[in-house]
């Protein structure tokens, strides 16, 4: 008996047990068991986890690059262009 009060694993063991609990229902109604995040009410699949996608090159958009800043500020620059050229063009067209 006195190894397993000393044993580091059984310490573990016992302080996650003693974690807050995740305060959301499951589907059946009953509380969710797992421990909550940790200074959250809530477990990592209940919404407990920091929120959207993550920032920089760990999110997947930088893989091809289409949804950077940069190149929402070129299409958006490229769509204004083309809305002028075509306004123009059909000046041209009804005026001549």
């Amino acid at each position: 008996m006195a190894e397993t009060e000393g044993n580091p694993v059984r310490r573990v063991r016992i302080a996650a047990n003693l974690a807050p609990r995740c305060g959301a229902r499951t589907r059946r109604g009953t509380p969710c068991q797992q421990a909550a995040v940790r200074g959250r009410k809530r477990c990592r699949m209940h919404g407990g986890t920091s929120p959207g996608a993550p920032k920089g090159p760990r999110n997947g958009s930088y893989r091809h690059g289409h949804y950077t800043n940069e190149a929402i500020a070129f299409r958006r620059e490229m769509s204004v262009l083309l809305k002028t050229v075509r306004a123009q063009l059909s000046e041209l067209v009804d005026g001549g």
